[in-house]
């Protein structure tokens, strides 16, 4: 299905009945990772699975940025009046939901975040450095994204009122101290990092999240 939000068309899928809780992916990512995710979750819950814009199905815009993807989420939810929607995000999409819940402290119930950063200095450098490398040659502006945000300060976290649930893999991208850092800094938070996993490998097509996730849901 489509929806026209925040000005650009939204591809997003529905699954089950209950609680709503909405899933966003990662950069250069598709709802789709979600797969096995969105198996578990839909006995229980309405699913709310989206491509964010120049991702998967989604309009490919001519701007992208973290703040234009939370206002795009924001406008998806009061459009579709999805009340106090539970939100999980992944990496970008983790950044999406701290952005939402910096806006509009009152719009989410519970936000649940997987290998987010507060800025680009806290991706690797080596990375970065390709990232970089990358763009020059092809000009892709999800890579300059990536490259020049997002900036969210200490001060933003203290914005966040509603219980925020931060993970991160033992062996993520993201250094352990970082996440810590964001879990200190919002004051209903809980913090997880996963034994033995790395940035993605608990998350895209894998059960684990959900064994996770469920007892904070």
């Amino acid at each position: 299905m489509y929806i026209n939000a925040n000005n650009v068309n939204l591809y997003y899928e529905i699954y089950g009945n209950g609680m709503p809780i909405i899933l966003v992916h990662g950069n250069g990512e598709t709802h789709q990772i979600f797969d096995v995710l969105i198996n578990k979750l839909k006995d229980n819950y309405k699913v709310y699975a989206i491509d964010s814009r120049c991702h998967g199905k989604s309009e490919k815009t001519e701007k992208i940025s973290y703040n234009l993807m939370a206002e795009d989420m924001i406008e998806f939810i009061k459009k579709l009046k999805i009340n106090k929607p539970i939100f999980y995000g992944f990496s970008d999409g983790g950044i999406i939901g701290l952005l939402i819940a910096i806006k509009e402290p009152k719009l989410l119930s519970k936000l649940i975040i997987s290998g987010a950063n507060l800025n680009p200095n806290e991706v690797p450098k080596s990375m970065l450095i390709l990232a970089k490398i990358v763009y020059f040659f092809t000009r892709n502006k999800i890579l300059k994204m990536m490259i020049q945000e997002p900036n969210i300060t200490i001060q933003d976290l203290g914005k966040i009122e509603i219980p925020t649930y931060v993970l991160a893999g033992e062996k993520d991208i993201i250094k352990e101290e970082h996440t810590r850092l964001i879990a200190d800094n919002i004051k209903n938070s809980t913090l997880e990092i996963v034994p033995k996993e790395n940035h993605s490998s608990y998350i895209v097509h894998s059960e684990k999240i959900y064994n996770i996730i469920k007892k904070y849901i």
